[in-house]
């Protein structure tokens, strides 16, 4: 498929045209660049990020919202976007939630891509920015984005999501004093799955106590127990996830734009720099005699 095409294509509905873009923008083919630029963005279809610790349960929850969309909505596209681990290997994603989802390959509604971290920090690919702009050109109705689960860290998504859930496990009980200072600030709506383990409702009146350190004025935050393993929970978690999009909050946009923006901007003006390049460069000049290392990056800066 002619590149000049395949933005056409993609806004058409081709699903082999969409995996070769995202192929192209994961990859940094050359003109990449271009093609994004060419892309009509539907800046009104909801992303939805889920994040949370490991073994919280996100690709269940997923699974249980694609069928549960699906049955209540049988027209709406949806698309997921994974975010696995890398193969040390081949360097790409590992899979395991595409795994999972594996009942939804058959529907033609349902479009599932994992994509790998590539060594990115935060629970994201460095492309996740890109590829979701590149699903919201594609005509889906919803696009979910899971995290690859590695904690604290995964604060990013909410610069990325128009509607960001946290979810937790009745487990993450004794954890939840630690782990605010981290993802807890950064939910729209809390999920606790696995809600019939014992310690449910207590982890549910532990995050609403939290909440009153987040006042806001335009959204309440709410929690939401979920047992995805047998779909229960998931009608009142698709209200709160259309009320949130519904509501006031879109006078954030800018905010998350300039984000996008900013993060966009940094990965490309750090292209043409690695560490191992600095490391070579440091190691032939550090012993020299009143070696300066603002001097020495004063060629950095130039670039600007």
């Amino acid at each position: 498929m002619m590149k000049h095409n395949i933005v056409n294509e993609v806004q058409s509905g081709n699903r082999n045209a969409l995996a070769r873009l995202i192929s192209l923008v994961e990859n940094e083919a050359d003109g990449y660049h271009e093609l994004l630029a060419g892309l009509q963005i539907d800046r009104s279809v909801p992303v939805i990020g889920i994040t949370g610790p490991p073994g919280a349960g996100k690709s269940t929850l997923i699974n249980a919202l694609l069928k549960n969309i699906n049955e209540v909505e049988p027209e709406s596209r949806i698309a997921v976007l994974a975010v696995d681990p890398t193969s040390p290997f081949t360097h790409g994603a590992l899979l395991g939630d595409r795994l999972r989802m594996n009942e939804h390959y058959s529907n033609n509604n349902i479009y599932i891509r994992s994509i790998a971290t590539r060594g990115a920090m935060g629970g994201l690919s460095s492309k996740t920015l890109e590829i979701t702009d590149v699903l919201r050109a594609a005509a889906f109705d919803y696009i979910f984005v899971e995290t690859v689960g590695v904690g604290q860290s995964e604060v990013e998504v909410a610069a990325l999501a128009d509607t960001t859930i946290v979810v937790f496990v009745p487990e993450s009980g004794d954890d939840i004093q630690t782990i605010k200072s981290g993802i807890m600030e950064i939910a729209d709506i809390f999920v606790v799955n696995k809600g019939d383990r014992d310690g449910a409702d207590i982890l549910v009146k532990n995050i609403t106590s939290t909440l009153h350190e987040r006042p806001r004025s335009e959204w309440s935050i709410p929690v939401v127990k979920t047992i995805a393993s047998q779909g229960k929970g998931l009608d009142e978690l698709i209200k709160y996830i259309k009320l949130h999009h519904a509501s006031a909050h879109k006078q954030d946009k800018g905010r998350l734009l300039a984000e996008q923006a900013y993060r966009i901007i940094q990965r490309q003006r750090m292209s043409d720099i690695a560490i191992q390049i600095l490391q070579k460069e440091l190691s032939a000049v550090v012993d020299e005699e009143r070696f300066n290392i603002y001097k020495f990056l004063e060629k950095y800066y130039k670039k600007k």
